[in-house]
């Protein structure tokens, strides 16, 4: 699947000495959800904010020599995802740090506000300067300007004025936040590792840590976790639905976490299983495209008693930069990516199993591919309905009109990509694959247009922008 651009992750820890380095296997465990850069900050025992960021993955960003100098038992970490415009700008790699009338403070998160423009112009009226493009530097501005006597009023009065997603953490020299936007757009978990408490946006990153995962943060909750442990709650702004991306457990979240309620892998072998009944064809095999393919590939099989079988093989080690070769090979990218196995191809009917299709130009090259390797037949499946509006809340999508399924017909679409047959997830197949007692509880958006209400006229008052809207900036 491309076209749609990772989240970002959060991590927090507090009440280890080692926070620097238990943050960094948090943010390793995280790095599906964003590759462009990576920072971490934490509080000494002088009460002293100290941290690093870089570009690229963690594990060329923090070296030993780096982490022993990040002291303190508490800290919060970010993975910070790629987007179009200034993903380059150092300024724009989070946690940031700030001070403010009630002391210093550093922010982490994850989401995307929509009424951003409204706002940093508002702001921008009264005085503030911004350093970074970044809709996450707004809540510091926020939170600095605000009248309130109490941090924690200060933050329920920000969250009254924000829209859109946000599951954020904000450090400060006594506790750390941990709080999550009324529509719970975006996951954030909660675990304990003794008497250490971990803040993570999966709980795959405290799986990697040995911390035990207690419960998710609730849409609209507030948790203040002190030095010593102690865990206080507060809901101060409601909502009258909630709306969890259904992409996170499409594609986002990491097969082994637990988001929203759900195991992603037995959730997506639901999908498979559900595209299958939908959808079946006469076949030979079937194969996925890697990775968040697979478990929808093994669902489809297992319901209709085909063979799942390797047809192609992923290049787990392509850096962020290569050499092109300077005469043009066909296909070139997608090959440095994947290569098909000739052997489970040659002569078959295949079935290809992926999670979605945004722009289907990556798709039209795998396919030409896979007739190349021999396959006989190609039968396209796609584990989520067609793709037809953009995200305004932390997902970066293509503008509309590069979506390709808002432009074209499905019989359109299968010529365009070069499938003998394509079918697409129903959306009631989506709903039943992730619960009926849990899917009214998700947003939609992006199949149907349906954004939660209060979120949506706000985004229809801001002019649309080069991204496809407004809200899709860099620095989350």
């Amino acid at each position: 699947m491309v076209g749609f651009r990772e989240e970002c992750g959060v991590v927090g820890v507090v009440g280890d000495p080692e926070a620097a380095k238990l943050i960094y296997l948090g943010l390793y465990a995280l790095q599906h959800r964003g590759q462009e850069a990576a920072g971490i900050i934490t509080l000494n025992d002088q009460g002293e904010f100290h941290g690093h960021k870089a570009f690229g993955l963690v594990g060329d960003g923090f070296t030993n020599e780096i982490l022993s100098k990040i002291e303190g038992r508490t800290g919060i970490g970010h993975n910070r995802y790629s987007t179009t415009g200034a993903s380059r700008m150092v300024q724009n790699i989070q946690p940031f740090s700030f001070k403010t009338p009630l002391g210093s403070m550093a922010i982490a998160h994850n989401g995307n506000l929509t009424n951003a423009d409204v706002l940093r112009s508002q702001l921008e009226a009264q005085g503030s300067i911004f350093q970074s493009t970044s809709d996450t530097e707004i809540f510091m501005h926020l939170l600095a300007k605000s009248k309130k006597a109490e941090l924690l009023d200060r933050i329920i009065e920000v969250m009254s004025q924000v829209k859109g997603a946000y599951s954020l953490l904000l450090m400060t020299k006594d506790r750390l936040y941990a709080l999550r936007d009324p529509f719970g757009f975006r996951p954030l978990v909660i675990g304990r590792r003794g008497a250490c408490v971990v803040v993570a946006s999966e709980t795959c990153a405290l799986e990697l840590i040995d911390a035990e995962f207690e419960r998710e943060i609730a849409p609209g909750e507030i948790v203040e976790i002190f030095p010593d442990g102690f865990i206080r709650s507060s809901f101060p702004i409601q909502s009258p639905r909630k709306a969890f991306c259904s992409f996170e457990p499409i594609y986002f979240a990491r097969p082994d976490s637990k988001i929203f309620g759900e195991e992603i892998y037995s959730l997506r072998k639901r999908i498979g299983a559900n595209l299958a009944r939908e959808s079946h064809v006469d076949a030979d095999v079937v194969i996925a495209i890697p990775d968040s393919g697979v478990p929808m590939a093994l669902g489809y099989a297992a319901e209709v008693n085909l063979p799942m079988e390797l047809g192609l093989v992923r290049n787990h080690y392509v850096g962020r930069t290569f050499i092109e070769p300077s005469q043009s090979i066909r296909d070139f990218g997608v090959k440095l990516k994947l290569n098909p196995v000739g052997s489970t191809l040659a002569g078959k009917r295949v079935v290809v199993v992926d999670d979605s299709l945004v722009r289907g130009t990556t798709s039209v090259k795998i396919l030409r591919m896979l007739r190349k390797a021999g396959a006989k037949e190609i039968h396209m499946r796609l584990g989520s309905p067609p793709i037809t509006h953009s995200c305004f809340f932390g997902v970066d999508t293509p503008e509309r009109g590069q979506l390709l399924a808002a432009q074209q017909t499905i019989d359109e679409i299968r010529e365009f990509i070069g499938a003998d047959t394509l079918a697409f997830l129903s959306l009631p197949g989506l709903q039943d694959a992730l619960g009926k007692g849990n899917c009214q509880n998700y947003c939609y958006g992006c199949f149907n247009g349906d954004y939660p209400e209060d979120t949506c006229r706000v985004i229809e008052k801001q002019p649309t922008d080069a991204l496809g809207g407004p809200g899709l900036r860099s620095g989350f």
